[in-house]
């Protein structure tokens, strides 16, 4: 199976949602066939997470349920998410599925981002018992999206110090480029408490960064697809994340996870055959480094 020169993690694929992907048992067919030996899922069931093991791959991560109700102002809607995650965490991590993947997205972005900060807070902090008791971690995206918390240092920083180590990070070097962030600097920061990793890379153009900035949208630039007219995500090697770095401090911090490629790029995504391509080449540039 594949796996990086440095580290020796395992390379695996997040599933996508193209028709190809959605076939799971051909989707691990090929992985397999192509020498990936992780998957991460979506919404997981036990008949998928079965399906996976059987085929003698492990499971990176699976989405964890009703996101958004975690982080409502709705103490109730709340309590019910936490219980519902209960559930959902004691079957999955007895089906080998032990990182529980999500972006920290409000129900109500209008709310002041202390608030919803303080609504998270409460939902991790009662599913942290529950994950430590299973022996299995939460791991939070900063994926940018509308009023997502824990997406920048600061923000994981403030929730990573009031909350159990269950609850970790999905560390994902191509938001942190997008952003201006250095996706090193973040690493060395955070190392120990990042439990699964994304093989995806981000591309800046400095000369539209210097004509459109961050702040506005583009008047007359088009822009890319996933992306904008100053970014876009890219394969890993295609963009600025130095993948041996982050391998060695993946290493050094004793990480025990894999890194799954999650495809999003406009020079691959669109097609069967162009997907399949960007995944070989992704996993072709982790595994040399």
């Amino acid at each position: 199976m594949l796996k990086t020169r440095t580290g020796s993690f395992p390379i695996g694929i997040r599933q996508g949602w193209t028709e190809w992907f959605k076939d799971l048992d051909g989707f691990i067919a090929w992985s397999k066939d192509n020498g990936f030996g992780v998957i991460d899922l979506g919404g997981a069931d036990a008949e998928s997470l079965a399906k996976v093991s059987a085929a003698g791959l492990k499971i990176g991560s699976v989405d964890l349920k009703s996101w958004s109700a975690l982080v409502s102002a709705d103490a109730a809607e709340r309590a019910t998410a936490v219980e519902e995650n209960k559930k959902y965490i004691a079957e999955c991590s007895a089906l080998g599925a032990t990182n529980f993947f999500c972006v920290m997205l409000p129900k109500d972005p209008s709310l002041a981002r202390s608030e919803n900060f303080g609504y998270m807070l409460d939902s991790l902090n009662a599913l942290a018992p529950h994950l430590e008791d299973h022996g299995s971690h939460i791991v939070m995206e900063g994926w940018p999206g509308n009023g997502a918390l824990c997406c920048t240092p600061a923000d994981y920083r403030a929730c990573l110090n009031e909350t159990s180590t269950a609850i970790g990070v999905n560390y994902d070097p191509s938001h942190l480029i997008r952003m201006g962030i250095d996706p090193h600097r973040f690493l060395a920061e955070f190392a120990t408490r990042v439990f699964h990793a994304h093989g995806k890379d981000c591309a800046v153009d400095s000369e539209a960064l210097y004509n459109l900035g961050h702040e506005q949208s583009a008047t007359f630039a088009k822009s890319h697809g996933f992306g904008n007219a100053v970014w876009r995500y890219t394969i890993p090697g295609h963009g600025q994340s130095r993948w041996k770095d982050i391998c060695l401090m993946l290493e050094a911090a004793g990480y025990q996870g894999a890194i799954s490629i999650e495809l999003e790029d406009e020079n691959f995504n669109g097609s069967e055959e162009g997907e399949k391509l960007g995944l070989v080449t992704s996993g072709a540039l982790l595994s040399s480094v």
